[in-house]
């Protein structure tokens, strides 16, 4: 997807995203998140998915101490773009971004009560779910049918999102987003 390889691992890998390599981080110590450092090259010049998805927008992580994860991240050497100081639609009340090449990491506080189900903050950050680029994001979610939701207005500007449904069978969540606007200051460096 993009410059970056996405490696299935098989049924007795158990669930979820079991972890990730990264290029040019000063440490693997990223407050849980399973992490090993990478020096293969960038794979060669990406196609489109038949489901018309082209690249990996963004990894998302949950932590219960974001404060925690985020000075975690960035000893490794990891690019902090900003926190948003705002409650997310699921109720987590902040989050940080980090650039990591062309892809994104979101990372998410969980909110209060989750903590508290949780047994607090001791936990380590975790990987949660995926975002991918779809292009023409209403031709996907048609090719997808009742097994992606409805495509609705993205957190971020001028970009629709819609996520797969449990129907589909994956065990990790999936969204699916537009490209963001050319010009939406984000840098697309590459070397993560």
């Amino acid at each position: 997807m993009g410059s970056t390889r996405i490696r299935l691992a098989g049924d007795g890998a158990g669930k979820g995203l079991a972890g990730w390599s990264l290029r040019d981080i000063e440490s693997t110590e990223l407050d849980g998140l399973p992490t090993t450092s990478s020096d293969r090259q960038l794979p060669g010049e990406p196609s489109a998915h038949p489901n018309g998805i082209t690249t990996l927008d963004h990894v998302v992580a949950i932590t219960p101490e974001l404060d925690r994860t985020v000075a975690a991240l960035q000893n490794a050497g990891l690019d902090l773009r900003r926190i948003r100081e705002e409650p997310t639609p699921a109720g987590a009340p902040r989050q940080a971004f980090f650039r990591l090449g062309e892809v994104i990491l979101e990372v998410v506080q969980e909110p209060e009560e989750a903590i508290e189900r949780g047994g607090g903050t001791d936990r380590p950050a975790f990987f949660w779910g995926l975002a991918f680029v779809a292009p023409d994001l209403d031709a996907t979610a048609a090719g997808l049918g009742e097994r992606v939701s409805e495509i609705r207005d993205a957190v971020q500007p001028d970009r629709r999102i819609a996520t797969l449904r449990r129907s589909a069978g994956l065990a990790v969540p999936i969204a699916l987003i537009t490209p963001p606007l050319s010009g939406d200051g984000g840098s697309r460096r590459p070397g993560r």
